[in-house]
């Protein structure tokens, strides 16, 4: 069952910011103020140690937390990465940011990848030319992401991100104006959120 409480309580559970909230936004300056205070602890309380099992569990819960993906479709990602030939952790990555929804959100068509997920399953998007409501959904090189009408590119918080000028799409994407290519396959060079892939892939190979 996917979390529907509060973003910033994941956040400040796992004690770094997870990219939950808009740039900027009021949610966001609130979670930088108490990102240090988990959940359930008084400020300045001791924190307690954490064995190994521990360490491995919190990287794994950070993982799935930034993709917003179930712990079934987490496991289904390492099961599948596992079993085909190359680096587990790499194989991992592609498959979580080749996914329809982040791949709205890294061109910077949505603020959050919560609010790419809502675009996509309200059926706002086309991929190579054809409707696509599943979020899951997995991209490849060559596909051709745009909106369904160009009215969804008008709805406020869509417009807003559309005209940040300084925003920079990976560069395995490419961006102009409301339509998005997918030029390479996502390398793990372009994963900066701040997880010990190596420790989730033991979490799971326990």
């Amino acid at each position: 069952m996917r979390y529907t409480g509060p973003r910033n309580r994941l956040a400040r559970r796992e004690g770094q910011d997870l990219g939950l909230n808009t740039l900027g936004s009021k949610s966001q300056a609130s979670l930088l103020r108490r990102l240090n205070i988990i959940p359930g602890q008084k400020p300045n309380s001791r924190p307690s140690k954490m064995t190994e099992y521990g360490t491995q569990l919190r990287e794994k819960q950070k993982l799935k937390r930034i993709y917003g993906v179930s712990e079934s479709q987490l496991r289904m990602y390492f099961e599948k990465a596992n079993h085909l030939e190359g680096n587990t952790a790499h194989l991992l990555i592609q498959m979580l940011e080749s996914r329809l929804d982040n791949v709205v959100y890294k061109l910077g068509f949505a603020p959050t990848r919560a609010a790419a997920r809502q675009l996509v399953n309200h059926g706002h998007m086309f991929v190579n030319g054809a409707k696509n409501s599943i979020p899951s959904a997995q991209t490849k090189k060559g596909d051709i992401i745009s909106f369904k009408k160009e009215a969804s590119a008008k709805i406020p918080y869509i417009a807003q991100m559309l005209s940040l000028k300084d925003y920079k799409a990976p560069k395995w994407l490419e961006k102009k104006a409301t339509v998005g290519k997918i030029v390479d396959k996502p390398e793990m060079e372009y994963f900066t959120d701040g997880v010990n892939l190596q420790l989730v892939i033991e979490f799971y190979s326990r």
